[in-house]
């Protein structure tokens, strides 16, 4: 009777241990998923973000089984910025990020770069991620593929010799790129999600407001840092979506974490 009862103790003990075993895995594999160690994506599967929509879904469809899994992830989103840097508004837009704790994409025209590199710098150094949106916001698709291309590697060299790397990710101005012209290129296309026309409407409200009732989880956000409505703007947002629980994240973070 008491082996009966020292034998059931010890098959409860090791049950115990096993699951424990079993918990410490699956935490370890949640951690190394969550900083990005283990996430094995084929190549194939890095997607261009020209169709920054089916990207959206295919994130979403990445992360909702982990989740689901690990418990609450935190949403993601991306903040993304065009035409700077800007003398007047990208320094006060970067101590705002900075003070948020919040990495964006910004993603510069070579001339602001060479004519603000001290702006450039702080933007790499304060951990950004920094893209490539042509040399003077040619519409790349009245142009040659070999103007294009011109433009692409000039701000290249530019935002290299500051930073010491060159820019991976591309946004074409306006949006607007040719077939051929993308599938040639070495970088990857982003595009976006939401369009608030900060440029156009230059009303800090009306900008928060088109922006956070539409944003959801892996959306790509542009906005411009050259207006100081849309710095202000972009402030309030993040201010909101952080107390709603998402984080911001760059453009490459969103996808392949």
């Amino acid at each position: 009777m008491i082996r009966g009862k020292k034998e059931g103790h010890r098959r409860e003990w090791e049950e115990r241990q096993a699951i424990r075993c079993l918990c410490a895995i699956l935490y370890l594999f949640c951690i190394l998923n969550m900083t990005g160690i283990s996430l094995n994506f084929r190549a194939e599967e890095k997607m261009h973000y020209n169709n920054a929509q089916k990207v959206k879904e295919a994130v979403s469809e990445k992360v909702a089984g982990e989740t689901k899994e690990y418990g609450d992830i935190p949403p993601k989103i991306a903040l993304t910025f065009d035409d700077g840097p800007n003398e007047a508004c990208t320094g006060r837009l970067l101590k705002g990020l900075k003070k948020r704790n919040v990495r964006a994409t910004f993603f510069v025209i070579g001339k602001n770069v060479k004519a603000n590199p001290k702006l450039t710098k702080r933007i790499y150094e304060d951990g950004h991620m920094i893209g490539n949106h042509t040399y003077s916001h040619i519409d790349m698709s009245k142009v040659s593929e070999e103007k294009a291309e011109k433009e692409l590697k000039k701000t290249g060299r530019a935002v290299h010799a500051i930073t010491g790397e060159y820019p991976q990710y591309m946004r074409p101005p306006y949006g607007v790129c040719s077939e051929k012209l993308e599938e040639s290129m070495d970088m990857i296309v982003v595009r976006w999600t939401i369009d608030p026309l900060d440029w156009k409407t230059e009303n800090t409200d009306e900008i928060v407001k088109k922006v956070v009732t539409k944003a959801e989880e892996n959306d790509i956000i542009l906005l411009h840092d050259c207006y100081n409505t849309s710095v202000d703007a972009a402030l309030k947002i993040v201010d909101i979506l952080q107390e709603k629980g998402y984080e911001f994240v760059t453009v490459d973070e969103l996808f392949l974490n």
